[in-house]
């Protein structure tokens, strides 16, 4: 698989998981943190940074499973 394609990927797994834990907690979000439709509001900017810390997550884990283990 292309570099381009696996990026890819793991930017479209990161929105969609992103997006299904922000929704799923939106309900007990403060108030101004949940998005309201067709607007642009604070929701939006935490939606965005759920889908940052799965991107992050998903680095960090091929990372991790990239680097050479120490053999004791």
């Amino acid at each position: 698989m292309s570099t381009n394609a696996a990026r890819w990927i793991k930017s479209l797994v990161a929105v969609l998981v992103g997006n299904a834990v922000y929704f799923s907690l939106a309900p007990y979000l403060p108030p101004g943190a949940r998005h309201q439709p067709l607007r642009l509001d604070l929701g939006i900017v935490v939606d965005f940074w759920f889908c940052l810390l799965v991107y992050g997550i998903l680095n960090t884990a091929a990372s991790l499973r990239r680097r050479p283990r120490d053999k004791p």
